[in-house]
């Protein structure tokens, strides 16, 4: 059969640093394919060049799609020809309707004038496909997150996509919205659809590619095949990596102390429908240089708790105590929450933890500009060699600290969040997801990051939806289900089936 598209010695740079070197990828019709690397492997960077989002010349090499040469000048060219990309941040708009968001910009019309009637009836068919039963009128805000996806395939499939490129699309996904998403795309490779995943979930592509390619430095490492059989995570990681990983997290001797923080009756209501309690008389502890974790699907409070802690930066009505080292403080606003050695690491790096647009060495002291300051005025001399220090303690790969934070890979964002609330010399850390959106490699660095960190004697509290995370790192587990602690762990006796029988049991 021959390929739907071709991909030949692609090679793309910035000012001079290759992003992309000699690349090859071929994809057949009907194929799901994966995509995988490290952060900054160029695997966004190869689904932009294919896309036109960087335009031909700006990129060398040749791409071959539906067997003739194809230079794209912009995302309308490549869309023409039924190339589409979902990135992971959604491009929907929140307050229009499904309906009008898949027809944003392609409305049909008659004499001028939208045909909404026409608009809606091809949405319901086009929500039938994806297992969507909303009204085509059903604002795109009141969907969650999982729909929203299922609203980006349902639009790219009114644009008559031949070639659909998934850039992490169950990132925020939920275990059984991902598996729905999966689904769909075996739906879709059984219609002749080939698609393009590019993923750092081992164990989805597993489940699902025909094909997976390893891309590593901007190159591309290996093709392997998946159609005989699923390929080991160990061979993906040892592709991925340049290395086996035989252990994915740090080895370490736990040295816990006398508990440092508290919460005893914690209460929280939701912050629009103030009659809906989001946590509810919640108790819970964490001890000196002990890494406490927090299981539960999504919807069970976790990051509402979390965030409601650190400054009710969550929530209305919130009502509890908070202690540290057995008093009670006052963590109405954040600053007082700092104050107190409160810092919390959120899930969303992008709009929440970082200023995109400015740089490295000021995101690293946005926490605590006292330290880089002299009568309020910022020694950004002092501000470089603080920013250099943390960069080089976590090994974050840039240019260097003027560089903007934009400009990095994910997983070395990360690391500047945690480099910005470590300058705040914290006594609890919450940790919110820590490693979402980031590869396996830069994942092993976070957690050798946090058992080092714990090992000073400092507190982690440990939010995550990987199980295997939470057993891994771990030395005592809560489990969460709907605003409350439904049962507690020491790590010796924590399994994932443990964990998921006390929510099922918790839900009855």
């Amino acid at each position: 059969m021959e390929p739907i598209l071709e991909m030949r010695g692609i090679s793309k740079s910035f000012h001079g640093v290759n992003a992309l070197a000699d690349v090859n990828l071929t994809v057949r019709p009907g194929e799901i394919h994966a995509v995988v690397g490290e952060n900054g492997a160029g695997k966004s960077t190869l689904m932009k060049v294919l896309s036109g989002v960087y335009p031909y010349p700006e990129y060398s090499g040749e791409i071959r799609f539906m067997g003739q040469e194809r230079r794209f000048k912009g995302i309308a060219e490549s869309e023409a020809q039924g190339i589409i990309i979902i990135h992971q941040e959604l491009a929907l708009v929140p307050l229009l309707s499904i309906a009008e968001n898949i027809f944003l910009g392609n409305e049909p019309a008659r004499y001028g004038v939208i045909d909404w009637a026409l608009a809606h009836r091809r949405t319901r068919e086009l929500l039938e496909k994806v297992g969507l039963k909303e009204s085509p009128a059903t604002l795109v805000t009141d969907l969650g997150i999982g729909k929203q996806q299922l609203v980006e395939i349902a639009k790219a499939l009114s644009k008559e996509v031949k070639l659909l490129i998934l850039d992490e699309p169950t990132a925020s996904l939920n275990e059984s919205d991902s598996d729905a998403l999966l689904q769909l795309l075996r739906g879709l490779k059984a219609q002749g659809i080939a698609c393009i995943l590019i993923s750092h979930k081992l164990n989805e592509i597993s489940k699902v590619a025909d094909a997976i390619t390893v891309l590593r430095d901007g190159s591309t490492i290996t093709t392997l095949d998946c159609k005989d059989g699923p390929v080991s995570e160990d061979l993906i990681i040892k592709a991925m990596v340049g290395r086996e990983m035989a252990d994915r997290y740090p080895p370490r001797t736990p040295k816990v102390g006398d508990t440092v923080f508290e919460l005893r009756d914690w209460r929280v209501f939701h912050p629009v429908h103030t009659d809906r309690e989001v946590v509810r008389g919640l108790n819970l502890s964490v001890k000196r240089g002990e890494i406490v974790g927090i299981a539960g699907l999504m919807g069970a409070g976790r990051t509402e708790l979390a965030m409601s802690v650190f400054g009710r930066s969550y929530g209305r009505r919130i009502a509890g105590t908070a202690l540290m080292n057995g008093q009670p403080v006052d963590v109405s606003t954040v600053s007082k929450a700092v104050d107190h050695g409160i810092a919390y690491v959120t899930e969303d790096r992008k709009s929440l933890g970082l200023v995109l647009a400015d740089t490295i060495a000021r995101n690293t002291t946005l926490s605590h500009l006292d330290g880089v300051s002299q009568h309020g005025v910022i020694d950004e001399g002092r501000e470089f060699a603080v920013a250099n220090d943390f960069r080089g303690k976590l090994a974050t790969r840039c240019a260097g600290v003027h560089q903007q934070v934009v400009n990095l890979s994910g997983g070395n964002q990360q690391k500047v969040v945690l480099a910005k609330w470590l300058f705040a010399n914290p006594t609890l850390l919450i940790l919110d997801e820590p490693t979402r959106g980031i590869d396996v490699g830069a994942k092993y660095e976070i957690y050798s990051l946090v058992a080092r960190l714990a090992e000073e004697g400092r507190s982690i509290l440990m939010i995550s939806s990987e199980m295997p995370e939470l057993l891994g790192m771990c030395d005592r587990i809560y489990v969460m289900n709907q605003g409350a602690i439904v049962a507690e762990f020491p790590a010796a006796e924590a399994t994932q089936e443990k964990i998921m029988w006390a929510i099922v049991k918790a839900s009855q």
